[in-house]
């Protein structure tokens, strides 16, 4: 693999395009929704997709894990779903007469966790020690995940039948929150075209390597971000905790989280710093599903993506 001060800029935004590329092919007008995507992954966050059946989220998760070339893991979450059934398990074997461990789904490089609050809290707590710590326990024996391991969770919006809301632990873990939303009739139209006889997916090749994967992950750490920037977003955030009708704000975690998918969004643009507009582009996206609405406020209908956008607008950007 390349050391650190071969990787140029250029070359990165290639690569980062190279992907883009090759999941447009499949996935026809949601090219700001890939964007977010590959922000969320390539700066170490983990992604939740929340929109209604039917938009594509499965399919976005597959054709990033096949543009990537990793191991793609897909779990069905249900309310009969056990941890050891993400986890794994310790099986007795006979010819040695001791247990061993035997990886559960979790140990992949992207885990596509399908409708996630279909399971119930046990099941989804077993996923948070995953996120949270990037190792499982499993009989008391801790088990390192993959550095490149990546979740998508998808839930439906509209469905509350057989459910379990992710608790605000949970969704704090998650760097990004957004939704695809419906395409364009003209980018539907080419989708139809595009699978008459066949999906893309079918014929979809690797377009990055995992080598040069992790090096696009070690770039987005030397993006830099002026003390000035970094005060814009703690003050952002900040104003969460103080907003009428928050019950309450973002975490220092939302913080942290606005600055490294800020980044993630300079080295796309092919930029070595980063500029308040890739702050404003991402905060809602980092920042609404942080925040806890007052009952009042929540049940009138307001929209914390809404609150988040006003906060942006409010706060003094940099000179």
């Amino acid at each position: 693999m390349a050391s650190e001060d071969n990787i140029d800029i250029p070359s990165c935004r290639q690569k980062v395009k190279a992907i883009e590329t090759c999941v447009n092919k499949v996935m026809r007008g949601q090219e700001r929704a890939i964007r977010k995507l590959l922000a969320g992954y390539i700066s170490g966050g983990h992604v939740l997709l929340e929109d209604y059946p039917g938009t594509g989220k499965t399919t976005l998760a597959k054709a990033l894990a096949k543009s990537v070339s990793v191991d793609f893991k897909r779990i069905q979450f249900t309310p009969d779903l056990l941890p050891s059934d993400i986890l794994g398990v310790s099986i007795l074997t006979p010819n040695d007469n001791k247990f061993h461990f035997h990886p559960g789904p979790v140990f992949g490089d992207i885990i596509l966790a399908d409708e996630i609050n279909r399971a119930s809290p046990r099941t989804q707590s077993a996923l948070l020690e995953a996120m949270a710590e990037g190792q499982v326990s499993v009989d008391g024996q801790l088990h390192p995940l993959n550095d490149t391991f990546f979740v998508v969770a998808t839930q439906n919006p509209v469905e509350s039948h057989g459910t379990y809301p992710l608790p605000e632990a949970q969704m704090d873990r998650f760097a990004l929150k957004f939704s695809l939303g419906y395409v364009e009739p003209e980018a539907e139209a080419a989708m139809l075209a595009d699978q008459e006889t066949a999906h893309p997916l079918a014929n979809m090749d690797a377009c990055l390597s995992i080598d040069e994967l992790k090096e696009l992950k070690k770039k987005v750490q030397t993006i830099r971000m002026s003390s000035e920037l970094q005060r814009y977003c703690v003050d952002i955030v900040a104003a969460t905790r103080k907003t009428v009708g928050v019950r309450l704000g973002a975490s220092p975690r939302g913080s942290l989280a606005l600055m490294t998918i800020s980044k993630a969004l300079a080295l796309f643009d092919g930029m070595e710093f980063v500029l308040p507009e890739h702050i404003q582009e991402i905060a809602v996206d980092v920042l609404a599903h942080r925040i806890i609405l007052e009952q009042e406020a929540s049940f009138s209908g307001t929209d914390p993506g809404e609150i988040i956008g006003e906060i942006v607008h409010q706060i003094k950007v940099p000179a």
